[in-house]
């Protein structure tokens, strides 16, 4: 059997909300795999389906540019959020923004590619963590277009314009006014910070991820002790279900909670009179899927347990 140690407890307790004996049983039942761990405490019903991506822990900026057809989101991570009020730190993250949407979002050509001010970009991450004391890095950049219409930025707890800690990107096809796309655009790109969907349609979600809650879904039923066939319905609602609530188009719009966006999209290209598109998306949320360190917390778990922070919990 693997060794359960109090810093794995406390990682599985930080990611799904369950008691500390809970978790400890969890891992030991699972020979300390952490991904099949949190699946067993789901399936148990006590861990709540939690999204790996949500787990918000670096510091640092989310920057957006967009120009017409073209918009840029890009993710610059530091080590304490005094850094995001620091000048320098915003322009740079501005500037790598406006960079991604003159030059894709490849990070590594990113990072090659000419700063303004001279040198690379980066050359002046370096110079610009010499300068703050702080380490920094260019995490990663996402850019979408659109041939005719528009992409449409929005920035959640905005530290300063264009920079914050959630940014999204709406693609919107039409030949629509600009003005009424934008506006479509801006409250799309709300409901996407919010409501944070996976994917654009149903059928885009990740497969494996479907499959694994299926799993899931299975275990749950089950342990209802109904007959197989339903359970099988049980399983299949359920994951339609996950279908609906996981694709931004099918999620009850965030402004009315009751329309589906899809609705609102057909609804505005009547108005508009030709028809509208949503194309794409994208959400960035500040250090997602970045774990930080909580000593405080895995000493607090270690002693509840009756041992060290690094020792295996027997």
């Amino acid at each position: 059997m693997a060794e359960i140690t109090a810093g794995s407890v406390k990682e599985l307790r930080e990611r799904t909300g369950a008691g500390m004996m809970d978790c400890k049983k969890a891992l030991a039942e699972n020979n300390g795999e952490m991904e099949a761990a949190i699946d067993w405490l789901r399936a148990k019903g006590l861990a709540a389906a939690a999204k790996k991506a949500g787990r918000t822990a670096a510091e640092g900026l989310v920057g957006v540019a967009v120009a017409g057809v073209r918009g840029a989101v890009v993710e610059v991570n530091s080590e304490t959020d005094f850094v995001a009020k620091n000048e320098i730190f915003q322009d740079f993250v501005r500037n790598v923004a406006q960079l991604a949407l003159e030059n894709g979002d490849d990070v590594e050509a990113l990072s090659n590619a000419s700063y303004p001010s001279g040198g690379t970009v980066s050359e002046v991450l370096t110079d610009n963590i010499a300068k703050i004391g702080e380490n920094q890095s260019l995490r990663r950049a996402a850019v979408l277009e659109v041939k005719e219409g528009v992409v449409v930025p929005y920035v959640h707890n905005q530290v300063v314009p264009g920079l914050g800690k959630i940014g999204v990107l709406v693609a919107l096809g039409s030949a629509a006014p600009s003005e009424t796309l934008v506006a479509l655009g801006k409250q799309i790109a709300m409901h996407v910070a919010a409501a944070n969907p996976l994917a654009l349609n149903a059928d885009d979600l990740d497969a494996d991820l479907i499959e694994r809650e299926r799993s899931i879904a299975m275990e749950k039923a089950k342990e209802s002790g109904k007959p197989q066939n339903i359970v099988e319905k049980m399983v299949e609602g359920g994951l339609a279900k996950f279908r609906k609530d996981n694709a931004l188009t099918s999620q009850l719009f965030v402004m009315d909670g009751k329309t589906p966006v899809a609705d609102v999209i057909a609804q505005a290209g009547k108005e508009a009179g030709t028809p509208v598109t949503l194309a794409s998306f994208v959400r960035f949320q500040l250090g997602e899927g970045i774990e930080k360190k909580q000593d405080d917390f895995a000493a607090e778990v270690a002693a509840a347990a009756g041992v060290k922070k690094d020792e295996p919990v027997a």
